[in-house]
Order: structure tokens, then sequence, then C-alpha cells
């Protein structure tokens, strides 16, 4: 069976960043901005929080994924489900293959949607029941995404997959595309509606700020400084991540030295390093809300002659070769790339009539001293997300390179 792709998209430069998710519950300092508390226990909550939220997060990550068809699926964490709710899917089936899938994707404008875009990519050559593959590629814009979106209308698409560059503007978008009869599945980034089918995503950013919080708390001794390095303010994955380790700071005896914004700039996260290494003497740990500039922010204390602090990273390889070099007292909690696949097994699950469920929760595994051996890859990019989930497919590593 000949198989067409239409992938429309536009050459992005790679950034340092990762986009995610965090939240300030410590005073906001913006931009360059610092503060400093001893954890007090009525330390300010941040609008972010939601106690709710909080403590399902943190009771997820404890559970065991659900394989939607009974097999083991212990090593395949992007075919499970943590605590499904499923919905029926009878009124979209069309067996038989031919399928056309359609993706509106925010951007590939980082390593983080890069890697999972390509992961996206190779997964679909899995399937051969999928006979076309178009992508549109918004480019980071809200108006090109909710255009790309109307586009897909008039394509004769199968399924639509939706990964949002924003949460509320893309939702009249979404449900718009809903009211077409075409299964509509968003990952990733969610919109203000229950209109699709499924929304998946893996636990989200209260347990992923929660995962470096917990790791400081136990390995920082008490009165400890803590430096917390964030990448911008405002975006809701982000915030909840800082919200999440603020709660756990609060009434932790540590000494949060600064609150600071690095933009996810290596050169911009080693100058505020070393400032706070100056003023303060020493730092006994770094807490960030994503990894990109993990490795920035060691470098510097090395530059500086410092005693290296317990660290917060992220799955990318350029900090998990240099934690194992260097013998970091790290953690490395984890947004997984392999999510980009699930869209498309969820979208064929659809197509065939199988339950899915509403809100699909991906596992979200931390890296840890224990596991750190199994993710380092000598052989890929630095800025390879381990979590891909694809070292096992046809052709690795080539299209990853």
């Amino acid at each position: 069976m000949n198989r067409k792709w239409t992938v429309a998209l536009t050459s992005a430069a790679v950034t340092a960043l990762a986009l995610a998710g965090c939240s300030s519950d410590l005073p906001d300092t913006g931009s360059g901005g610092t503060s400093t508390t001893s954890g007090a226990k009525d330390a300010k909550k941040s609008e972010f929080f939601d106690q709710a939220e909080y403590e399902r997060q943190l009771k997820f990550r404890s559970a065991k994924g659900v394989d939607l068809d009974g097999e083991n699926a212990q090593f395949k964490p992007w075919q499970q489900a943590l605590d499904p709710k499923l919905v029926d899917t009878a009124k979209f089936a069309k067996p038989g293959g031919g399928y056309h899938l359609c993706f509106s994707n925010a951007s590939v404008d980082n390593p983080w949607r890069q890697v999972g875009f390509k992961t996206m990519q190779e997964e679909v050559k899995l399937h051969p029941e999928i006979t076309k593959f178009s992508v549109l590629d918004a480019e980071a814009k809200d108006d090109k995404q909710i255009s790309d979106i109307q586009s897909f209308a008039s394509q004769g698409c199968s399924a639509l997959i939706v990964s949002p560059n924003t949460t509320a503007t893309l939702t009249p978008a979404v449900e718009a595309a809903c009211k077409t009869g075409v299964p509509v599945i968003v990952f990733d980034r969610g919109v203000k509606t229950n209109c699709p089918v499924t929304f998946i995503h893996p636990i989200g950013g209260f347990a992923f700020g929660a995962d470096g919080a917990e790791f400081l708390k136990e390995k920082v001794p008490s009165g400890g400084k803590v430096l917390a390095l964030r990448i911008l303010p405002g975006v809701d994955v982000l915030e909840q991540r800082w919200a999440a380790a603020n709660e756990i700071f609060a009434g932790s005896g540590l000494k949060i030295v600064g609150v600071e914004f690095t933009d996810g700039d290596a050169a911009k996260t080693k100058s505020i390093v070393n400032d706070y290494i100056q003023r303060e003497g020493k730092i006994d740990g770094v807490w960030m809300d994503a990894g990109a500039t993990a490795v920035a922010a060691v470098e510097a204390f090395q530059d500086a002659g410092s005693a290296l602090p317990a660290i917060v990273g992220e799955d990318q390889q350029d900090f998990l070769r240099m934690w194992a070099k260097e013998k970091l007292t790290a953690v490395a909690p984890t947004y997984p790339t392999y999510q980009w696949r699930t869209p498309v097994i969820a979208a064929l699950r659809i197509l065939n009539g199988k339950q899915v469920p509403q809100e699909w929760v991906l596992p979200q595994p931390k890296v840890t001293q224990d596991t750190l051996q199994n993710y380092i890859k000598e052989d890929m990019p630095p800025l390879h997300y381990a979590m891909c989930g694809c070292d096992q497919m046809p052709g690795y590593p080539a299209p990853w390179k």
C-alpha cells in the first residue's frame, strides 16, 4: 500500500528551552529579581496552586498504569493509562484502514518538541492502515493554528490531532472542529472544553515540581541554601511546577535564597548562578522547573571552583552524561516525549470503535541515581530526551540524530 505524506513545516531555531510548566508560591520576583525565605509555613500560595489537583497528581505518581488491551505494557508507558474512565467511540468507527490522520501542531521550536514530533512520525510509520498523514505547523502562533484547524475541515481527515499553542485562545477552534463529526484528540497542552474524544497528557506540572523539591528536601540539610531557577512566568505547566515545589519547601527548613527567571538561556543561567555564588558564598541545592540549562548551572559552579550542589535537571542527554561523569547528587523529573506516540494509537482505537479514556493520563517517571545508566545514550545528540520511548522503534537511532 502506498503511503502519502503531507507535512507542512517551517524550519525552527533550536532553543535550549523545553516549555512544559511551573508556578510561583514564594514571592514572585520577576526576571532578575531575588527572594529569600526560610520555608515558613505561611508562605504565600501561588494563584496556580490547586490543592485537589496537587494531591491527585502526587497520588498518580505511585499508581499502576493500565494497558487498554490487557497487554503487559510494563515497558510501553505510552500505551498505559492511569485510572482511566473509558468513553464509547462506536459512532466514529470506520474499520478497514485507509485512514487520513491530520495533525495541528503548535510548533517544533524547541528540542523537546522536535524529539516528540520525530517520534510521532515514526509511530505513524508503524501502522500501514494510515495512508496519509497531514501536518500543519502553527509556528507558535495562535492565529495560524486557528486557521490550520479550520483548513483541515475540508481535507477529508479521518481524525484530527491537536497540540494547542495556548489553552484559552485555541478552545473555540477545537470546539468548532468537534462539531464537524471528525474525532478530535488533544494532547500535551489542554483546552477549556470536554468536546475532544480524549485528552492525552502525562501526570502534570505538580508532580514534576514535587519530584524535584522532595529530592532537595531529602538531600539538603535544614538551613541549607537553595536557588530556584525558572524559565518564564505565566506558563500554566511551569507555574504548577513551581507551585508544587513551593508547597514542599514551605516548612522544610530550607532557605530559598532566590527565585530567578533564566529565559531558558545558558549564558544567563551561568550569570545568575555565579552572582548567587558570589553573594551567598555557598549554594547547597538548585531547583529547576525545566532542565534545558541544567548543564550550564553546573558549569557555573565548576567555573567558580565551588562545591557542586544537589540539583534538579531533566532527561536530556547532556545533563544525564554530566550527572554520571561528575557524580552529581541529582534527580531528573520528566515530561516524557513518548506521549507523542499516544495520540496516533488513540486515533486508531477510536477509528476502530474501541474505548479510550476521556482523560488519558500517562505515567511520568523520574530518572534517579538507581536508574541513571538505563537512560544514558552516548551516541545521541546532547539535547535528545531519554524518555522518547523510541529506542526500540525501527530505524532507531538515525531519525532522531
